[in-house]
């Protein structure tokens, strides 16, 4: 399956979104952009709005990118030139039960998806994030992703088994010839 060179991969915390995108870079042979590497400053300080408003807006200008993140600000900048948007819809207790493996899989580290100098962490205020999602921004977003027209590609992938054959339709890139 051909998935253009721009696309988006979108869902709750906990969904599995840099998952994902690191899954199709890996099999598309597209960089990718996290969300959260733009977002985030080292200490968990936020990035100020115009700064991220910014970084995100010259990222989703390159000719080429997988991008992780919901970020509504940027959104539908990033969408006028998206190929494809893949929206990961999993139920809450998924959701939350993936943050809290990470927390404990990254305990006292920075993932790979995430700033230099933000070790993971997990706290009440973020499970409350999590569990307030459906109710939040689920619907909101799943009526934006209604309003796409083609030739834009939208995938609505609900559960593990949709991700998993989601991710077997990819047909692997060739890696570019060495120079």
């Amino acid at each position: 399956m051909d998935l253009g060179k721009r696309i988006m991969v979108m869902g709750s915390s906990g969904s599995g979104k840099s998952t994902m995108a690191r899954r199709l870079g890996e099999r598309t042979g597209l960089p990718v952009v996290h969300m959260d590497t733009i977002w985030w400053k080292p200490g968990w300080v936020s990035t100020p709005a115009d700064e991220v408003y910014e970084r995100a807006t010259a990222a989703a200008d390159q000719p080429t990118w997988i991008f992780d993140g919901n970020y509504t600000k940027t959104r539908d900048y990033r969408l006028a030139r998206a190929d494809t948007v893949i929206y990961l819809d999993f139920n809450r207790y998924t959701c939350i039960y993936r943050a809290i493996k990470r927390w404990i899989t990254h305990y006292g580290k920075t993932r790979p998806d995430m700033s230099e100098g933000c070790p993971e962490k997990i706290d009440l205020a973020f499970l409350k994030f999590i569990w307030d999602y459906p109710r939040r921004s689920r619907g909101k977003t799943l009526a934006w992703l209604a309003e796409i027209e083609p030739p834009k590609q939208v995938f609505h992938l609900k559960g593990n088994r949709a991700v998993k054959e989601f991710l077997k339709s990819i047909t692997p890139s060739t890696p570019p010839a060495a120079v």
